[in-house]
């Protein structure tokens, strides 16, 4: 991993851990266009990790709800998002 994602990366875990303290989830929005103003570049790997971070809290989610509702520990099963073709990151 490159310094620049390794940094990106940090600064979007921290920026995820703060939002819950703040009770803000579009704080890394915010965070985003500041850095976009410093560095375009380090925006988008920012950007990217944020997304990715949220996309496997999203799927872990979604996993650990299949499988309560397997074991019976809630009543209804998930249900995954219609495929939108694609047009995800």
């Amino acid at each position: 991993m490159s310094r620049l994602q390794e940094l990106a990366d940090q600064l979007a875990e921290d920026v995820l851990a703060a939002e819950v303290e703040l009770d803000d989830d579009t704080f890394w929005e915010k965070v985003a266009r500041v850095v976009q103003a410093a560095s375009p570049t380090f925006q988008e790997a920012f950007t990217t990790s944020i997304r990715v971070r949220l996309a496997e809290r999203r799927g872990r989610d979604f996993l650990e709800k299949a499988l309560a509702a397997k074991r019976g520990e809630i009543e209804e099963e998930p249900v995954a998002p219609i495929d939108m073709g694609g047009m995800g990151h």
